[in-house]
């Protein structure tokens, strides 16, 4: 028997500026056999990325360092290559598919003057052999029309693109290794499709070991014949990927599993519409910077409608670019349209700042980046109370503070954070705080806008749950956007699909995910891997 492509004995990682103790990886081991493919799972934390960084020597050294252990690479130490000899392994013979492809790739060059320059370093290739080859390599990773997009940049692709050419890249010398950290976090399910498939297609045709970081069971189970569970920077369980899905041996692995949003919610008895739009429309309207080209239109949505009942949820996915985000703007009227919204019997284009403003504690919106949503000079009591503050300035600041602690305890989150600043939070722990703001006005209607997005399973349960439980406590109503069909299936009484702008299909949760009828609709299922 060959010995392994790659070796990870008892690896360990420190850093000399952090004061704690615990090493962020501990003893890791595992090994890679060429052609094969391993995925590393675990939650944000857990040591996934310092791992596999390790492998290329990836680390902020010499601050990073290695207590302990060895990474073999085809009988090379790589803890010993130096200089060149590191280069030479680095992309030549392991590529390496970073986390966010937007701040891997370089914003001031073109895409393929990007891959030329891969060619060209470690080929020794002319311009004009790097120039064909390139556009070969946009071929392999599906990039739609590669001869318009070579010399386009990095901020003109969508995210489903930059991720094909970051792939383009690391396949750029055709290597025997290919690590792939979190190749399709926040893509759309059929964007995320195309993607593993590309992947799947590229190991078969170079041979190459596959090494997938993810926090994703689902892509996991579909890519992997072999998981290595990480938790705390240490492994907790390592197998064959059925094995380990069907047959966990740790709590841990276990309560992974079923974090994975399953089951339908059950059906709701009518009420009256506390929502209802009607042939709601957006056009927007692109200035040319030639004086002598006309201004371009870009119909956003077209002619919307659709009803929202008190205590229930409202489904809306789609592929980016549907409008499902435009959508969402409008409801709470921070976008242009056409049409008509009417909440709580008042249509929203026709009210009054003032009457609008009144409206506001009961119409909420939760954003898609938590982040940037957030005021970074706020701290997290005074994010959550600005609403109080603000609509119900009757409340004493004994009060608030007794409305504050019980929020906090409701989204479960700790109270001595109360004085932390956003960037002092995790992901979780952010979107916590968006929630919170919107919940603690006890509003009839809140638009959720890729709440779980990129998040951990089991934060994302947890989020659902906290608000499943704030429905079922005050009849709130949620428009809940999504691009994960498994959470959309899990929250939601009924569901919109878009495309283009449009309705699609719309349904109970049931009918749409059991009894698709339109093309698209069924495509989007498959994609998801839901049966």
């Amino acid at each position: 028997m060959s010995p392994p492509l790659l070796s990870v004995r008892k690896l360990s990682v420190a850093f000399r500026s952090s004061k704690q103790k615990k090493k962020p990886v501990s003893n890791v081991s595992f090994s890679i056999n060429r052609g094969e493919s391993l995925a590393i799972v675990g939650e944000s934390g857990s040591g996934k990325s310092l791992t596999a960084l390790s492998i290329v020597r990836l680390l902020p050294y010499p601050d990073a360092h290695h207590p302990t252990g060895t990474v073999t690479f085809d009988g090379i130490d790589i803890g010993h290559a130096k200089g060149a000899d590191l280069r030479k392994i680095r992309n030549k013979r392991i590529g390496f598919v970073f986390q966010e492809p937007l701040t891997s790739l370089n914003p001031l060059h073109p895409i393929g003057k990007q891959i030329m320059e891969v060619l060209i370093l470690h080929q020794g290739m002319k311009e004009d052999q790097a120039e064909k080859q390139a556009l070969q390599l946009l071929e392999h990773v599906r990039l739609r029309d590669p001869e318009k997009r070579f010399w386009a940049y990095p901020f003109q692709l969508s995210g489903g693109e930059r991720q094909r050419v970051v792939i383009a890249i690391a396949i750029a010398n055709k290597p025997d290794l290919l690590i792939a950290d979190e190749p399709t976090t926040a893509l759309d399910v059929t964007v995320q499709a195309q993607i593993l498939d590309i992947l799947k297609d590229l190991q078969s045709r170079f041979n190459m070991a596959l090494l997938i970081i993810s926090h994703d069971l689902t892509v996991v189970e579909k890519v992997a014949n072999r998981v290595l569970v990480m938790r705390h920077g240490e492994v907790i369980e390592e197998g064959e990927t059925l094995s380990v899905f069907k047959n966990p041996k740790s709590a841990y692995t276990q309560t992974l599993i079923n974090a994975i949003p399953r089951g339908f919610l059950p059906a709701l008895k009518k009420t009256p519409p506390l929502l209802s739009v009607s042939n709601l429309s957006v056009l927007f309207r692109r200035s040319s910077l030639n004086f002598f080209k006309k201004e371009k239109k870009f119909q956003a949505l077209k002619n919307i409608n659709l009803s929202l009942h008190e205590s229930e949820t409202l489904g809306v996915v789609g592929e980016s670019g549907s409008g499902k985000s435009t959508l969402a703007f409008s409801i709470v009227k921070l976008a242009k349209y056409s049409g008509s919204v009417i909440f709580l019997g008042k249509n929203i284009q026709e009210v009054s700042r003032k009457e609008l403003r009144k409206l506001r504690p009961d119409l909420q919106l939760v954003f898609q980046d938590p982040y940037s949503s957030l005021n970074p000079k706020l701290t997290v009591r005074e994010i959550i109370s600005e609403g109080l503050t603000e609509h119900q300035k009757s409340k004493t600041p004994v009060e608030i503070e007794d409305i504050l602690r019980v929020v906090l305890k409701n989204v479960r989150l700790e109270s001595s954070l109360c004085g932390r600043l956003p960037h002092e939070l995790s992901g979780g722990q952010r979107q916590r705080v968006a929630i919170a703001r919107a919940l603690v006005l006890k509003p009839k209607l809140i638009v959720l806008d890729e709440p779980t997005s990129a998040l951990d399973l089991s934060i994302q349960r947890e989020i659902l749950d906290i608000l499943k439980s704030f429905q079922k406590e005050h009849k709130i109503s949620y428009l809940f956007i999504s691009h994960d069909l498994r959470v959309i299936k899990s929250i939601s009484h009924r569901v919109i699909v878009m495309k283009k702008g449009q309705i699609v299909e719309t349904g109970t949760v049931r009918d749409i995910f059991l009894r698709p009828k339109k093309p698209y609709t069924k495509e989007l299922m498959k994609a998801a891997f839901i049966k």
